[in-house]
């Protein structure tokens, strides 16, 4: 399930149920459950996840600030830690693994992700759920469990991946 690439919507911009529109700060709850083998992601109003009681089948639950979207991006601009994330994630390398996990922690770090949940899975598999503070979209990104004596060649790794020419 490691290597699965998941199909997450991004935030919705209204509540699934009541339909309200999501205004700039409000309080909104996200949810993830398994539905069909695939991660079904559900966005409600405070209001209507405590009415509707959804927790009970969530696999993953968290409440996050609305914010409206970031003006559209740059046509040409340099290669970023994110849009990193976003090719690796998208190309499903097991090999990338590492380094997925260390633009994900550099992104939080940024205050670009927000990590949501932490999630065993069998065979000591860690999953994190993050969630991106701006668009609302969900990563879903596999801990390595990566050791300090592992860092600095992972790092290093990053470092080309983004600053060298474009490989993948």
């Amino acid at each position: 399930m490691l290597n699965q690439e998941w199909q997450i919507k991004p935030r919705a911009a209204a509540c699934r149920f009541c339909g309200q529109a999501f205004i700039n700060g409000q309080t909104y709850v996200s949810s993830l459950r398994l539905s069909g083998g695939e991660y079904e992601r559900s966005d409600c109003c405070e209001g209507c996840w405590n009415k509707e009681n959804l927790a009970a089948d969530s696999f993953s639950t968290w409440r996050a600030i609305f914010q409206a979207e970031p003006p559209p991006p740059e046509v040409l601009k340099k290669e970023t830690a994110e849009a990193l994330l976003r090719r690796l994630i998208e190309k499903n390398d097991p090999q990338y693994r590492n380094s997925i996990f260390i633009l994900a922690v550099m992104l939080e770090r940024r205050r670009i992700l927000a990590e949501k949940d932490v999630r065993q899975q069998d065979g000591d598999a860690t999953l994190r759920v993050y969630e991106h503070r701006q668009t609302g979209e969900t990563f879903i990104v596999a801990d390595p469990m990566l050791s300090l004596d592992q860092l600095g060649h992972v790092q290093a790794e990053v470092v080309s991946l983004l600053s060298g020419p474009e490989v993948l």
